[in-house]
Parts: C-alpha cells; structure tokens; sequence
C-alpha cells in the first residue's frame, strides 16, 4: 500500500484549496509553477503556501476525506487549521 495526503493550501486571494497527493512538495511546486499540471482553480490565485496534511493509508481513504473537508466550507476549515 502507498501513503497519500490530504493537504490544504492557501491561495494569494485567502481562499484555501484541498486536494490530494502522494507527493505534497511536487503538487504544491505543480500549483504554483505549472500551468497545465496546477489545479485550474489555483492558476489564477499564485502563489499557494501549503497550510496543512495529513496523511492516509490509500487514495480512497484520500478522497473521503477531502470530500470532508470541502464540506467544512471556510470556517471549519479555519478552525482545523487554528487547531492543528
């Protein structure tokens, strides 16, 4: 079994975008330098700084969590991060 992250980064504009990987380092590098790799999302919001992860034993137990997260919204987000 390979590990994955869940992680969350910060967008120039404050937002905060969650994804998963199983290289946290790459994708956040892929975020803010590629333009075809990088999440549409988060092309038009560089820089992105990583603000959390956590990891996971399999990329299905990946999805489920950031499915999550997403559904936190802002606050609960927020909150995750103040508490980590």
């Amino acid at each position: 079994m390979s590990e994955w992250f869940v992680y969350m980064v910060r967008c120039s504009d404050d937002s905060l975008y969650t994804g998963i990987a199983r290289d946290v380092t790459r994708r956040v590098n892929e975020h803010n330098n590629s333009n075809t790799l990088g999440a549409k999302y988060t092309r038009n919001r560089r820089p992105v700084e990583l603000v959390y992860h956590e990891s996971v034993e399999s990329r299905s137990e990946a999805s489920k969590r950031e499915y999550a997260l997403r559904k936190l919204g802002k606050a609960g987000k927020e909150s995750l991060l103040r508490s980590s």
